[in-house]
Order: C-alpha cells, then sequence, then structure tokens
C-alpha cells in the first residue's frame, strides 16, 4: 500500500516539516534522532538541516527512496533503514531523540514499539508524537480509515510508562501537509522524556 501511495511524483504529504515538530525542536536534545514510519522524508530532513544526525526506518522502500532524494536536494545527510516495525530492534540508549509524526499502527505493533521507546533513548532523551485521535474520523481530512488505528492520550500514557511526559494534549488544529493532510485534525501531541 505505501508503495503504491508514495509512487506518485509529488511529495504527498509534502516537503515540509510537521508544524508540531517544529514548535518542538529546541526540546530535543543535539545528537542522534529515529524517525519512525518516516516515509518521504520531510520531517528527518529538515531536522538534519538542523544539525540532528538522522536515522529514517520506514516500511517503504519507495518512500526512503524519496527521502534520499530530498536529502540530496537540500544537501543534507540522512541514514536510512527499510523494515517493518514489528520486527525493528535497535540498540539500548542509541538515541538522543525519538520522532514519530503520524505513524499509525496495528495496536499491538503500537503497543510494542512505544513500549521499547525508553530503552531505546539515551537517558534524558526525549520522545516526541503527533497521531490522529478517533475524533478524526468525523472531520475525514487525512489519516487511518478506521478508529484501532488512532490514538490517545490516555493510551500512549499506558504504552509509554517509564516515559515521563512533559506535554500531552489533545486538540483540533489545521493541519496543512502535502494533498492527503489538509483540513482540521483532531490529534494527540506528546514530548516524553527518559529521566535522567
Amino acid at each position: 500500500m505505501w508503495d503504491l501511495r508514495y509512487g506518485a511524483e509529488e511529495y504527498v504529504y509534502g516537503t515540509l516539516p510537521n508544524d508540531f515538530l517544529v514548535s518542538r525542536v529546541a526540546a530535543l536534545p543535539r545528537g542522534r534522532v529515529l524517525c519512525l514510519g518516516e516515509g518521504e522524508g520531510r520531517n528527518a530532513v529538515w531536522l538534519a538541516g538542523h544539525g540532528f544526525e538522522v536515522h529514517a526506518v520506514d516500511s517503504s522502500a519507495v518512500g526512503l527512496e524519496k527521502a534520499r532524494r530530498l536529502a540530496r536536494e537540500r544537501g543534507v545527510s540522512l541514514e536510512t533503514t527499510v523494515a517493518d516495525l514489528a520486527l525493528f530492534e535497535t540498540g539500548a540508549g542509541a538515541w538522543d531523540a525519538i520522532v514519530s509524526i503520524f505513524c499509525h499502527l496495528p495496536p499491538a505493533v503500537r503497543s510494542r514499539v512505544h513500549g521499547r521507546i525508553v530503552h531505546w533513548l539515551r537517558p534524558g532523551g526525549v520522545f516526541l508524537l503527533e497521531a490522529y485521535t478517533p475524533g478524526q474520523l468525523a472531520l475525514a481530512t487525512g489519516g487511518p480509515p478506521t478508529v484501532e488505528l488512532m490514538m490517545t492520550l490516555a493510551g500512549l500514557r499506558r504504552e509509554l510508562e517509564g516515559l515521563v511526559i512533559e506535554h500531552g494534549v489533545e486538540t483540533v488544529r489545521a493541519v496543512t501537509e502535502g494533498r492527503l493532510h489538509h483540513g482540521d485534525g483532531a490529534v494527540v501531541q506528546v514530548l516524553a522524556r527518559r529521566p535522567a
């Protein structure tokens, strides 16, 4: 599905970074950043342009090829890995920050990945997430078609046990990200830190 979606010449979610990421970038520790479900690379490339050492992981080889192309066009370096997040593993304490922007996964996979975040972050490392909530289904301006793939703040508090949530909110905001995210979006935003 994702290879087909990303197979278009256009960047279907645009080439500009996510607004929540931009608003909170100062909270990310300098160093190594892992971008989960990064697709065509707009957030990873933007972070690389701001001096972070970025590694993007996604299940779509087509999406990540576009991410590498965007990185070359912007003159930045980007590491990529094609992987199924259900099976993905990385080293303990390997990341200064982990970013998840609209990375919607089946509940069992999401729970596993979120449960590993505290292990993957170094002490003091930060996890930043924005995702759609179930309220997005009524808005129909992008996102998954089923409630099971949506997230809530209460659910994320359970899944991110071991992290301290410094910012957590469910809200409705204007989301303008390419052709597929356009209009008011019901989102959950989280910035959480692994205790030092």
